[in-house]
């Protein structure tokens, strides 16, 4: 099972940034085919949110979302949870929440390269799920305003041609967005960095 937990970084200059951050969650995951979420991303306490999800594609997804708004310290925890689960990600336990604590402590501090953290029960695995976590979020992080337009558009199943008719440009541009962007070295990594952090779980198979 997998525990993520990000805490709003700079909150008391920013406002409180949560309901946006609940809004953009929301709004991914009315787009998902079926809901990713064992426990839905809630307020924990203060400026903290907490969810948990088992398809380990799905928090790959999620957290490069956090990554994209920006602001945010995100820790995933990758182990065992004390089964059944509570009603809510906060009043459930197990080790995945343990492991997720210690990975948005890390996140938060400066040993990281970007505000993103994994732990697993296998340390090895989630060494390697950072890391790879880290560079797509640096990818994402960068793109720019023009290059987040065509790469939103294909994700909604459109094609180049039909994203240079709806922008208005040639479908070059598209293409010279789509290449500045490093969308599709991106999204050829996503597999790995979910295959890793199911590694990272540390269940036989």
């Amino acid at each position: 099972m997998f525990v993520m937990t990000a805490d709003q970084k700079a909150s008391r200059s920013r406002g409180d940034a949560v309901p946006g951050l609940l809004d953009a969650v929301a709004e991914w995951r009315g787009r998902q085919p079926a809901d990713p979420f064992v426990l839905p991303v809630e307020r924990t306490v203060g400026d903290e949110v907490q969810g948990v999800l088992a398809d380990s594609h799905a928090v790959v997804s999620v957290v490069l979302l956090l990554q994209r708004l920006g602001g945010w310290s995100v820790g995933v925890g990758a182990g065992p949870v004390v089964e059944p689960l509570a009603e809510s990600a906060p009043a459930s336990a197990g080790e995945a929440f343990i492991l997720a604590r210690s990975a948005v402590e890390r996140a938060r501090g400066r040993s990281v390269s970007v505000p993103l953290a994994v732990d697993g029960v296998s340390t090895g695995a989630a060494e390697e799920a950072e890391a790879l976590l880290q560079l797509l979020a640096a990818v994402v992080r960068r793109r720019s305003d023009a290059g987040w337009e065509v790469v939103d558009l294909l994700a909604e199943g459109g094609t180049q041609r039909a994203a240079a008719e709806r922008l208005g440009i040639t479908a070059q541009a598209v293409s010279q967005r789509l290449d500045a962007a490093l969308w599709q070295e991106e999204v050829r990594l996503h597999p790995l960095a979910a295959r890793l952090l199911t590694a990272a779980e540390g269940v036989a198979a």
